[in-house]
């Protein structure tokens, strides 16, 4: 199990605790899950700023194929930052409106959430730069891999926001945990492959 995936675990595991000891409903667990996308979306901005080579293979915007250039790079993150911002902006309202956060402990748990959740990811970049720097990934794909973490937020907003009981809380973690370690895996697979693509390339040619 990679390091990242560890600490996907610990993290979500300190969640649920969190959330069975001080009661909370499923709503109240969208504000880690939310702090976790934004700051998945911090870093998959990051790594398209940081890419050196890059592939836009079947990748369009208005109808035009994105340059390979640093132009196209700049764009496509901007573009990225807006639209996904806009989604987490509209759960911030929501969040607010139905959950607001009104003491210190509860805020003093989700920051230690939000500490993790970056020390996890911190740790999920590391690999995925490194691939990246020996390779040549596609930005179309590295854009649009983030949005799966929204999913879970979705169904736990239309399934089971105001559920309570230790069932609910179960059922949703265990299908948020789920997804950060689908996802995580898939972005360190995806990275991986990208690289071993490139550096394996000149061989192929060869024979």
């Amino acid at each position: 199990m990679s390091p990242s995936a560890r600490n996907l675990l610990l993290s979500n595991a300190a969640t649920l605790t969190a959330a069975l000891a001080f009661d909370w409903n499923v709503g109240w667990l969208l504000w880690p899950y939310w702090m976790q996308s934004v700051i998945i979306g911090w870093y998959a901005r990051k790594r398209m700023l940081a890419l050196h080579k890059f592939s836009t293979e079947g990748f369009t915007s208005n109808d035009k194929p994105v340059p390979e250039d640093d132009s196209g790079k700049r764009s496509t993150a901007n573009f990225f930052a807006l639209h996904y911002g806009f989604f987490h902006v509209g759960y911030l309202v929501f969040l607010l409106t139905g959950h607001a956060v009104v003491g210190w402990r509860d805020a003093l748990v989700l920051a230690a959430c939000g500490v993790s959740f970056v020390l996890s990811q911190q740790q999920t970049y590391a690999a995925q730069h490194a691939a990246d720097v020996r390779g040549k990934p596609n930005l179309g794909t590295l854009m649009f891999t983030p949005y799966l973490r929204v999913v879970p937020m979705h169904l736990a907003i239309i399934f089971g926001a105001g559920s309570t009981g230790a069932w609910a809380l179960w059922l949703f973690t265990g299908l948020k945990t789920m997804s950060d370690l689908g996802l995580d895996a898939i972005d360190r697979r995806m990275a991986v492959r990208a690289a071993d693509k490139v550096a394996t390339a000149p061989e192929s040619s060869a024979s």
